[in-house]
């Protein structure tokens, strides 16, 4: 049996620091153990101790077994330290688009990559006046079957990856090339209690091998389908009639992999993917009143009100020399993001209005590339990374863009300065440098990096960074980092023809309501900072190990939808931007504990405390999310074929946030609803047959804790999302 943080991996880590030579040989015999094709470099580079990190964590596909997520990887994602699910912002709109939060941060701030690429599709979806995105983030791209493992980079450890990574770093990794010809298919099925809730079920495969000597093949493809909760699912509850429950989906996956082996220095790889994702309409609106239209709503429920589709290619070239390792990626992200028109001012924004569907189109393209050399000086060993990275952005969002009634007029002061409704096309190109050196002195690990970005709207950046580990004894082991991370501003907020608009309600209460107010976006903006720093202690002792680490990241530059008036147009409408206007502090402990009770009984448990997550200036909270969480699950491997696991979560108390900073005055103390402490309790077992077949069956939420959304943060404080009830869940995987 393996927790999750296998005891391979940890003797690789213990290893790393005491010789890089061991380590060497750690990793190739865990990649034979596997029977895949071995490409990832054996040096001790910078990013493999990062990923020893105390803020780091593996889940493996073992793991992935033992706990199947309902059709979303970011279900079993949550159960790492740090991590949390969250709407994208404290507004509660949208509430139950919960997606990946690590330490507070918010989605926005967490970067997923799927095998080291990221994964960008949100960044299509328009991007609302709170912050809101109307998206499920981008963790349902991989079928949880074709997952060989998921590594969370949190902190210092996640700076070298560059924008958008100030909370940390999700890396999906997806099953290799085996030597022999191996495939797999899997059926899973969950079924709620409660009728109202939405069911899930997928099928998936997954065919790898070696076509020739040096010639080598993986695909995996599947469906799944998550159905959308009953239209009234929290009628009794709410405060409006249209409160939407979770809303469902459609999946489609398909992926292709060839690697081949031109000869013991160089491989190539290619790879293709196509996925849908097309959701079940559950009724989700903005500001959960149907935006004036709940007819139309409510005739549109189950049915496809928006389809995101993402291609990708790839062209990766490995290199293994007596020098060093190299690794070089050119890689094409294509979005297309087809929905329903919404409303884009006022009360109506947000919501469905009838009048059609447009597209928008993301392309992302991608080289990046970076080498790894050891060398000694000295009685200190090194291994010394350089890279760079080149990224062109082009988005085209007529949705977004198309002429609306309230559109400024005229000229002069009736007119909106840089505003130009008729241009819909997005662009952007950036370009990095960074170096890093993985250095090893006796008992101390030392790994200084700095990153160079250079963005052609927002000018250059740079995010040093210094990680360090230091064995205390053969036990005790201590970890600390501090990293500048940064993030660009998105596409929609540095674009002066994006431009959203409020008749008044949506507008400060603080200045006189004359025609509304509008909110434009502003190329002059400054990327978001944060410096991250954390430290903490490891101890190992073989059967039992434990961890337990501060971390504390200072926010600036937050970028904002301001209320400072630019001046006003049309005798008295006021002009409002995006800003860099936000301060915050993110600070909390992370704790982990794995006792093996015997040899076939596993205790493991982590823990993370939130001790501050506040905008200095207002007090509100980033993002709404419990004071503590507690993780734990017993793995018992009964016999050779039978294995059950226990599995509990503990949810501290969600605060209500108090103020509308949009709007700058309070929430009626009515509507500051906390969501008290909860704790959810999960039993699976699993049986394999043979070698051929296994099965896994379980009940989720055991005592039926249930959760009934009840609107969005101005009418129901924290109470903004939906915690589904007991459910049975079932799976079947055949290999040969």
């Amino acid at each position: 049996m393996q927790p999750t943080t296998s005891p391979q991996r940890l003797a690789l880590a213990l290893m790393t620091l005491a010789s890089p030579s061991l380590a060497l040989a750690a990793v190739e015999v865990e990649d034979k153990r596997s029977g895949a094709l071995v490409i990832e470099d054996t040096l001790v580079t910078a990013e493999r101790e990062a990923r020893q990190a105390l803020g780091s964590s593996i889940i493996t596909a073992e793991d992935i077994q033992r706990r199947p997520p309902a059709n979303d990887l970011s279900d079993i994602i949550r159960r790492e330290p740090g991590v949390n699910l969250t709407g994208n912002s404290a507004s509660g709109a949208r509430g139950n688009n919960r997606q990946i939060d690590l330490r507070g941060m918010g989605p926005e701030n967490t970067l997923i990559l799927i095998d080291g690429k990221p994964s960008s599709a949100r960044n299509a979806v328009r991007y609302g006046w709170n912050g809101d995105r109307d998206t499920r983030g981008e963790t349902n791209w991989v079928p949880a079957e074709a997952v060989e493992r998921i590594e969370i980079l949190r902190g210092p450890a996640a700076a070298r990856y560059g924008s958008g990574a100030m909370g940390g770093v999700v890396n999906i990794i997806t099953k290799r090339p085996t030597e022999e010809l191996k495939g797999s298919l899997n059926l899973y099925t969950q079924m709620p209690e409660d009728s109202a809730e939405g069911a899930s079920r997928r099928a998936n495969f997954n065919l790898g091998g070696g076509l020739t000597d040096n010639l080598g093949f993986r695909v995996y493809g599947g469906l799944a389908k998550t159905d959308a909760d009953d239209l009234d699912i929290n009628a009794k509850h709410a405060n409006s009639a249209l409160v939407a429950g979770r809303e469902g989906v459609r999946n489609k996956d398909i992926n292709g992999l060839l690697s081949w082996k031109l000869n013991d220095e160089h491989r190539l790889e290619v790879s293709a993917g196509y996925s849908r994702q097309g959701n079940i309409y559950a009724g989700d609106t903005m500001n959960s009143n149907g935006g004036g239209n709940p007819e139309l709503i409510s005739s549109l429920y189950g049915h496809e009100t928006n389809v995101m589709q993402r291609n990708t290619y790839d062209l990766t070239h490995l290199g293994d020399f007596a020098w060093g390792t190299s690794k070089t990626v050119l890689a094409y992200e294509y979005v297309r993001n087809w929905r329903l028109n919404e409303g884009l001012a006022g009360g109506p924004e947000g919501s469905i209005n009838g009048t059609g569907a447009a597209l928008s189109r993301l392309r992302n393209t991608r080289l990046s590339s970076e080498v790894n050399l050891p060398f000694a000086l000295g009685s200190t060993e090194h291994v010394l990374t350089l890279g760079g990275e080149y990224l062109y952005e082009t988005l085209n969002d007529q949705g977004s863009f198309r002429p609306q009634s309230f559109d400024p007029s005229g000229s002069g002061n009736n007119a909106i300065v840089g505003f130009n409704r008729a241009d819909s096309k997005m662009n952007a190109r950036s370009h990095a440098l960074f170096v890093e050196d993985n250095i090893i002195v006796g008992d101390t690990t030392i790994t200084p990096g700095l990153r160079f970005d250079h963005h052609d709207t927002f000018g250059d950046n740079f995010s040093p960074s210094l990680n360090l580990a230091h064995r205390l004894s053969e036990q005790w082991t201590l970890k600390g980092g501090i990293a500048r991370a940064y993030k660009t501003p998105n596409l929609y907020q540095a674009n002066p023809n994006y431009l959203l608009y409020s008749r008044g309600n949506g507008c400060s209460v603080q200045q006189a309501n004359s025609g509304g107010c509008y909110l434009q976006g502003n190329a002059d903006l400054k990327p978001e900072i944060s410096v991250n720093k954390e430290i903490g202690l490891a101890y190992d002792q073989g059967d039992w190990r434990a961890s337990a680490t501060y971390f504390r990241n200072d926010y600036q530059n937050k970028v904002i939808g301001d209320t400072d008036v630019l001046y006003t147009i049309n005798s008295g409408r006021r002009v409002t931007q995006w800003e860099n206007a936000g301060k915050a502090r993110v600070e909390g402990i992370e704790g982990n504990l794995f006792v093996e009770l015997s040899p076939s009984l596993d205790w493991n448990t982590n823990l993370t405390w939130m001790l501050d997550n506040d905008n200095r200036e207002t007090g509100e909270p980033l993002s709404v999310i419990p004071q503590y969480t507690v993780n734990t699950s017993l793995d018992w491997q009964a016999t050779d074929k039978l294995s059950l696991q226990v599995a509990g979560t503990w949810y501290g108390k969600q605060k209500s946030p108090t103020y509308n900073y949009r709007t700058q005055e309070k929430y009626d103390s009515q509507a500051q609803q906390d969501v008290e402490a909860y704790g959810l309790v999960d039993v699976s077992a699993g049986y394999r047959f043979n070698a051929t077949y296994d099965v896994r069956l379980g009940v989720n939420n055991v005592f039926d804790k249930q959760i009934m959304r009840g609107g969005n943060a101005s009418s129901s404080g924290a109470n903004t999302y939906n915690q589904p009830g007991r459910a049975l869940f079932a799976a079947l995987n055949i290999s040969f």
